[in-house]
């Protein structure tokens, strides 16, 4: 990958062709004067060490020069810079509803966008820990494995919709097991479970998993997301056309409160209510914030390597050859042709 982190300093490059026009009719001006006097041949024997190519090299240097010094303030960046971290964390899996029902707007801007939006700041707050994504429907999957490197993990969130999983269902259970394969065997630092879910169409067998769970030392939270008022589900997260079962009636989700509140006591974790406001994202983050940290260690990716240092060397060097170059021929290299 490569970007420049100022690019607006690129336009300087416009006063490249006035640089290069400017000294087309310097040159023309100082020829035409030399004219007046005689033929450019006879001012060539009247001063033999002076050398045009030489001027016109070191005007195309100082060209150059201006070049990567433009592009030195437009900060080039290539790729992606890795850097060892050491940090003191918990192991934190959030495992989140992909369902159709998870399109519906009673929490705005729906229930989806609403827990991609929590799963970015708890991303972004628990920066010290390591994170792993579990996506389920009907069935789960891991969307992420555990890592160190929460930046990367903000990008996935792009990706999550209800397309991810094609069953449809709340296969709870099985988000519990999946993310407890995603822990790591460190027994030194404490690990977390968040379910993202609306519970809307539970499959069973949450309440087992989330206390197998938490006979392993894993802790399951609960966020649940929706109104118990309920609200009609869209077909599409792009579309107001609202989903209808066999007799024409429009499909109502509605949350599942007391599923929520029956598998976070199973796991012995938390239970808070997404609303419109950060109630439920502050409580969470006070309950993880309890839990004795480790040892992290691992490789993270910066955003982009700064590579303004190579254009800084080059400048260096061709600004040390055009001081070594003179407007006038050197006596102690008369034989060697190249700029004569």
């Amino acid at each position: 990958m490569f970007r420049f982190a100022n690019p607006e300093y690129l336009y300087l490059f416009l006063i490249i062709p006035v640089f290069i026009i400017g000294f087309i009719m310097l040159n023309i001006a100082k020829k035409k004067s030399v004219e007046k006097l005689g033929t450019l041949r006879l001012a060539k024997k009247m001063m033999p060490e002076m050398s045009l190519k030489r001027g016109y090299l070191k005007f195309w240097i100082i060209i150059v020069v201006i070049g990567f010094g433009i592009t030195l303030l437009a900060r080039p960046q290539f790729g992606k810079k890795v850097e060892k971290v050491d940090k003191k964390g918990i192991e934190l899996v959030i495992a989140i509803d992909v369902s159709n029902s998870m399109l519906a707007r009673d929490i705005a801007p729906s229930r989806l966008a609403k827990a991609k939006q929590i799963l970015t700041r708890i991303i972004d707050e628990r920066r010290n820990d390591k994170v792993a994504i579990v996506v389920f429907a009907g069935e789960a999957y891991i969307q992420l494995p555990m890592t160190a490197d929460t930046q990367s993990a903000k990008l996935f969130l792009e990706t999550i919709d209800p397309s991810l999983v094609p069953v449809q269902g709340t296969a709870i259970g099985s988000a519990v097991n999946i993310s407890m394969s995603c822990f790591s065997t460190t027994e030194n630092m404490e690990k977390a479970i968040v379910l993202i879910t609306d519970g809307e169409g539970h499959d069973g067998g949450a309440e087992q998993a989330a206390a197998a769970a938490y006979e392993k030392g894993v802790r399951v939270n609960v966020l649940g997301i929706g109104s118990e008022e309920g609200s009609p589900v869209p077909l599409t997260q792009y579309t107001n056309e609202m989903k209808r079962d066999n007799s024409g009636k429009v499909v109502v989700s509605k949350l599942n409160k007391q599923m929520c509140e029956d598998i976070a006591k199973a796991g012995q974790g938390l239970c808070a209510y997404v609303d419109n406001s950060n109630k439920a994202l502050k409580e969470l983050q006070s309950a993880l914030d309890k839990l004795e940290k480790g040892q992290i260690d691992g490789i993270a990716y910066s955003d982009y390597d700064e590579k303004f240092y190579i254009f800084a060397w080059a400048m260096l060097i061709l600004l040390l050859v055009e001081i070594c170059i003179f407007d006038k021929k050197n006596r102690l290299f008369a034989n060697v042709r190249l700029f004569r």
